[in-house]
């Protein structure tokens, strides 16, 4: 079992940057994969970046490459997700999720087990 607690959320101006990160419990957190998603009012969720269990692959939604950066520490069971240049259009719900290592399929949020409560994020313009 893992649990998983975002924080960093706010209110940010357009082109403003925030840092979310996402605590995890437990001592598999290495093994895992890690994912970021977002849910807009009225929206699907929206896949926004992924990290490999070891740190070595990252992958990024269309919509924020170039901006956001993903990383990880597994010493401190924590993921980061650094938003630079953000948009209003990036305003959504961010939530953290977490699968044992896969290898493929990051962006697919049927196969992440383990998600967090969420942590609004709002850029106004």
């Amino acid at each position: 079992q893992v649990q998983l607690v975002e924080s960093g959320g706010g209110l940010v101006q357009a082109g403003g940057s925030l840092r979310l990160s996402c605590a995890a419990s437990g001592r598999t957190f290495r093994t895992y994969d890690m994912g970021w998603f977002r849910q807009a009012p009225g929206k699907e969720r929206e896949f926004v970046v992924a990290i490999s269990w070891s740190g070595s692959s990252t992958y990024y939604g269309d919509s924020v490459k170039g901006r956001f950066t993903i990383s990880r520490d597994n010493a401190k069971n924590t993921v980061y997700l650094q938003m630079n240049s953000l948009k209003p259009e990036d305003t959504a719900v961010y939530y953290c999720a977490a699968r044992p290592a896969t290898g493929w399929g990051y962006d697919l949020s049927n196969s992440y087990r383990y998600w967090g409560q969420g942590t609004q994020v709002t850029v106004s313009s």
